[in-house]
């Protein structure tokens, strides 16, 4: 990268601090040596670009080579190679624009709270394009078949899957959104909610947030469907009326759906107010009049009493080890799946997925599915063979839940992020901004 020139070769990793014995993890952390104001004097810059964010893709080998040494996750001895959330986000924060960057998005992004959040939206979108191709394909079945109950039964388990992924999804962004737990001091009233809000501060964190959110499940999926991605993120967390990415690309794709796929992709849980009084749809989730299992609400955080299978894998989805995904069925992308099948930028090696094609097909294949929007397209891509099996997700129990006489409060063991690769990208940041 052009920014990168001023980084000063392939000096040490680390630089200006000093490691320590960390009594929670049992392990040695490094602790840097700068005093806070100066990171804390990066401050977000004034001004956002409001259009598109563009990342870059086209890294050539020497920057792969300098992400290598510099930057990318180093195994500790005894961890199974394979790829993580944080392996994700370091080639999102390796190729996103400098102007984007602030030490306050570095740090959100590295806090359990967030950690499960995008795992809950990689989840969600997974499940979206998986079920998004199911329907196309059943319309077009419809043309020449005649349609039973059955197919009701299959479409309503398919609308209630994504709602409560969505659900998910909602309970994470509730929490960022009041400043809970660790996201206290990331609210835009202060951690005390006792001074006067930052509310254009607040508004550019969140919308590049957001952004960086699209490129790591995009990432996260393999590189596929980068609009049709953009499109459902920005509408469940805007609505409808607030999608900006529509509102750009006119791609005007619920009105092309079908009644059918609306009933599912959508979901029941939709209220249609005046642009005032508009929720987001995962807003919608949370207050839905539905049946919801109470103890989804504290996946991850709350020690699940009797859980279900279906609750068992949600959980692990959310918050277990990358190294157990094939342990319990868990599918998540490529997360979970082993490095040695993909280069540097986490890109399928030709020999791991493809058989028979030449690199300039594979290549052309990559960068194709990356504006694919129509049903048609959508289903050109189920020839492509598939980075990552589809979620089967265990059914839910036939018999509802009902409400304790005391709820749990036990907490589950949170897993931590890397407080290393935080480090890392927060040097990074000073140096690009303030070059010596």
């Amino acid at each position: 990268m052009a920014e990168d020139e001023d980084e000063g070769g392939f000096g040490g990793l680390y630089e200006d601090g000093h490691w320590a014995w960390d009594e929670t993890t049992e392990e040695l952390v490094f602790i840097s040596d700068l005093p806070p104001q100066l990171i804390e004097a990066i401050q977000i810059p004034t001004k956002v670009p409001t259009g598109t964010i563009e990342f870059r893709d086209d890294i050539d080998l020497i920057e792969q080579i300098r992400f290598r040494r510099r930057y990318q996750r180093k195994l500790k001895p005894g961890q199974p190679d394979i790829i993580t959330l944080q392996d994700v986000k370091d080639i999102a924060l390796y190729t996103a624009p400098v102007n984007i960057l602030s030490p306050i998005l570095i740090n959100a992004l590295h806090i359990p709270t967030v950690e499960r959040f995008l795992r809950a939206l990689i989840l969600c979108c997974q499940y979206y394009l998986q079920i998004a191709d199911e329907m196309a394909n059943r319309i077009i079945e419809l043309e020449t078949k005649v349609r039973t109950p059955q197919g009701d039964i299959v479409e309503s388990e398919f609308r209630n899957n994504l709602s409560d992924l969505r659900l998910l999804v909602a309970k994470e962004y509730s929490t960022m959104l009041i400043g809970g737990s660790d996201t206290k001091k990331y609210h835009h009233m202060g951690p005390y909610k006792k001074r006067r809000s930052l509310s254009d501060k607040d508004a550019r964190l969140c919308e590049t947030l957001l952004r960086m959110c699209v490129q790591i499940v995009w990432l996260a999926l393999g590189r596929r469907a980068f609009n049709q991605i953009e499109l459902e993120v920005n509408r469940v967390f805007k609505s409808e009326i607030f999608n900006s990415t529509e509102h750009t690309l006119h791609t005007n794709y619920i009105a092309k759906m079908a009644k059918e796929e609306k009933a599912v992709l959508l979901g029941h849980c939709l209220r249609h107010n005046k642009k005032l009084n508009t929720r987001s749809p995962l807003i919608n989730e949370v207050f839905c009049h539905r049946d919801i299992d109470y103890r989804m609400m504290g996946l991850g955080v709350i020690k699940c009493p009797q859980p279900s299978p279906r609750l068992l894998y949600l959980m692990h989805t959310l918050a277990g080890p990358e190294d157990t995904f094939g342990k319990f069925g868990v599918v998540l992308g490529i997360i979970g799946m082993p490095r040695a099948s993909y280069d540097t930028m986490l890109r399928p090696l030709p020999s791991a997925n493809v058989e028979g094609k030449s690199k300039a097909s594979i290549s052309s294949q990559s960068y194709s599915s990356k504006s694919n929007t129509s049903s048609s397209m959508r289903r050109s891509q189920l020839t492509i063979k598939k980075q990552y099996p589809d979620i089967v997700l265990p059914r839910k129990d036939s018999w509802i839940v009902e409400f304790p006489t005391q709820f749990p409060d036990e907490p589950e063991k949170i897993q931590p992020c890397s407080e290393t690769q935080r480090t890392r990208w927060q040097q990074r940041l000073q140096r690009l901004l303030h070059p010596r």
